[in-house]
Order: C-alpha cells, then sequence, then structure tokens
C-alpha cells in the first residue's frame, strides 16, 4: 500500500534542491568531478534514509547516491541528510531500470540493495532487483572488483539472489542467513532494527564482480 502524500510535500522536496538531482542523465559519467570523495556508491531503495546517512558518516571520502522511487520517504530521507549537514550524500527520484542513463560504465564501486521488493510469485521474478536483466546493469556500471551488498529478511528472495548472482559471474563472500546472530553487524536500516528486534533473522551476501 501506497503512502499517503505528505502536507507539504512539493515545498519540502524543493527545501531539498541542492542534493535532489531531478535530471541525473546530466551526471553521467562526471558524479565525482565536483566533489572531493574518491569512490562512488550507489543504494537503490533508500527508505527514510537512515542506513544512507549512518554510512555516508562512516565513509566521509565515498558519495552515495540514493535512489527512491516514492516521493513520500525520499523527502524523509532528504530532510535527515540536510539535518545533519552531510555534504556526501545525492538523491535520485528515479527507478532501477533506467541506471544505465545515469551513470557510466565502471563509474560505481559499490551497490547496496538493502530488503529489497521480495516481488513474489514466478510472474514478477524479472521486477526483482537480483533478476537477471538488473544484474546485467550491475555489471557494467560497476568499476573491476566492484561489490553489491545485499540484505534481506526473505527467504526466497536470499535464495534466488544466490543462484542468479552465481549464474551471472559474481563471487559470493560474507554470505550468511543470521547477520546479528552474536551481535547487531554494521549499520542498520529502520526495517532491519524493527525486525531484529522482533528476533527475524537477516540474511546477507557480498557480491564481487
Amino acid at each position: 500500500m501506497r503512502m499517503r502524500r505528505k502536507k507539504n510535500l512539493t515545498t519540502r522536496m524543493d527545501s531539498c534542491s541542492d542534493i535532489w538531482i531531478k535530471h541525473p542523465e546530466t551526471k553521467k559519467g562526471i558524479w565525482l568531478t565536483d566533489t572531493p570523495q574518491t569512490e562512488l556508491h550507489l543504494e537503490i531503495g533508500c527508505g527514510k534514509g537512515t542506513f544512507t546517512a549512518q554510512t555516508a558518516l562512516e565513509h566521509p571520502n565515498t558519495r552515495i547516491i540514493a535512489i527512491e522511487r516514492e516521493q513520500n520517504v525520499l523527502m524523509l530521507a532528504m530532510e535527515k541528510t540536510k539535518k545533519l549537514e552531510l555534504s556526501n550524500i545525492l538523491f535520485i527520484d528515479g527507478d532501477a531500470r533506467f541506471l544505465a542513463d545515469y551513470f557510466a560504465p565502471q563509474e560505481i564501486s559499490r551497490i547496496y540493495l538493502n530488503f529489497s521488493d521480495p516481488w513474489l510469485g514466478s510472474r514478477h521474478a524479472k521486477r526483482r532487483l537480483t533478476a537477471p536483466g538488473f544484474l546485467e546493469i550491475y555489471k557494467e556500471l560497476l568499476a573491476e572488483q566492484g561489490e553489491i551488498h545485499i540484505k534481506t529478511d526473505n527467504i526466497p528472495l536470499f535464495d534466488y539472489s544466490l543462484r542468479t548472482l552465481e549464474e551471472a559471474g559474481f563471487t559470493l563472500r560474507e554470505r550468511t542467513r543470521n547477520l546479528h546472530e552474536h551481535g547487531v553487524q554494521g549499520v542498520m536500516t529502520d526495517y532491519e532494527a524493527k525486525f531484529h528486534n522482533l528476533g527475524q533473522p537477516i540474511c546477507r551476501v557480498v557480491a564481487i564482480k
């Protein structure tokens, strides 16, 4: 179910125009030319931006591009970034299908896929962000030895992703079906923290190009 439109959404979005890239195709190949950051990371589906912001704090030499299709939550993520005065995050209101229009080949060092929609049912499989079609896009845009970091609480999606990643030629590392079994590991998303507190195991894998 879609979130109800936030009050004053347009005004609040416009107040974040300095970090909201409305025409990302104009930045293709030059995302790092106007910044002291030396690596480009991409988060697909940033939600409310908790993971985005904390990751940016921990990696000040990295520019993070966060993509989110739902403007209600994109706006919250941008406002969080502004409040924290983070200078190494930019946002795109867009769709992962068009990544090749936004980024040049081998321009990205790391991609984050956190709790992506599992798109249950075989007829929706092509829409999963780890479907073969998407993986081919990532392979083109990732630098050599570039990484995809995946977290999910959905076991069928995790199993599907392991298979498609291996079939696409990625090397899989740090594979686990219970990431936080012995204590919290790494930066959590809001969704992840909620379900971890309920005892839901979190799956994680790092795929290397």
